[in-house]
């Protein structure tokens, strides 16, 4: 009866994770021999573990992202020019804390999106917030907040977030509002917020693909400062056949990968 409300106790006080494990730690002979101290000090750690995975379900909830993808998981086998030691730069959180941004360009089918959404879930995994949005929904969004009265709000929204995704951008060529809503969230976000940007346009052509000089001027300078540039080459993945007989070590890394190979820039999420 003790034990009972004991859990009900911290289920009130909103401890979940100690809740939890408090029963089965009980249960566990192993347990049988620890001090007070330590029983309670593996409870806190439950406690700990339970808060950081609920706070990570949030984070990931909240991020939207277009596909399951992780770092871990990126394919190098398909040939696109893909560089390790750029993965391996963004595999700690220094280009976050530093707010730069990632430019991802290439051609449809060659795994942008998947890359953007890996760099969100290891973000996210770090603790940082994030959000997905394709560049069409995003100027949409946009459109239709000028209509609300929230479009001031919208921004800065966009503005917070720690880690931004922006999905195939400069598909078609932008609109003059779209132009200066591009601007302002670069603007909001230059030196205090980190950016992804995917688009099959090339870098070297955002500036024409824009259209106003003097918008794009200001938006490719606060976008390409500092930033790491991920131009992928090549066939489309969707197109690579994959392995008949894969050894064991690679059995796993292709069920991984499967998403990668077959989401890009042409479906909606």
């Amino acid at each position: 009866m003790l034990n009972e409300q004991t859990i009900a106790t911290l289920n009130v006080m909103k401890l979940f994770g100690m809740a939890k494990s408090f029963e089965k730690r009980l249960s566990n002979p192993e347990h049988a021999d620890l001090s007070h101290a330590e029983f309670v000090g593996l409870l806190v750690q439950d406690e700990k573990t339970y808060r950081d995975n609920q706070r990570l379900k949030r984070l990931l909830r909240k991020a939207r992202l277009r596909q399951q993808a992780c770092l871990e998981d990126v394919d190098y086998r398909h040939p696109r020019g893909l560089s390790k030691q750029v993965i391996l730069e963004l595999s700690s959180t220094s280009w976050l804390d530093a707010h730069r941004n990632v430019l991802i360009t290439g051609p449809t089918g060659i795994g942008k999106s998947y890359l953007a959404c890996a760099l969100g879930n290891f973000a996210a995994r770090a603790g940082y917030t994030v959000l997905y949005v394709r560049a069409p929904r995003l100027f949409e969004t946009l459109q239709q907040a000028r209509g609300d009265g929230s479009h001031l709000k919208t921004i800065t929204k966009l503005a917070k977030v720690q880690l931004l995704l922006i999905d195939d951008l400069l598909l078609t060529p932008p609109t003059d509002w779209e132009r200066r809503d591009l601007l302002e969230i670069v603007e909001d976000r230059y030196q205090s917020g980190a950016t992804v940007i995917t688009s099959q346009c090339p870098t070297n052509d955002w500036h024409p693909n824009i259209g106003d000089p003097t918008l794009a001027d200001a938006i490719c300078d606060r976008l390409f400062h500092n930033a790491y540039k991920v131009d992928l080459r090549g066939d489309s993945m969707r197109k690579t056949p994959s392995g008949s007989n894969p050894t064991p070590s690679h059995v796993e890394n292709q069920k991984s990968t499967k998403g990668e190979k077959l989401a890009d820039d042409d479906n909606l999420s």
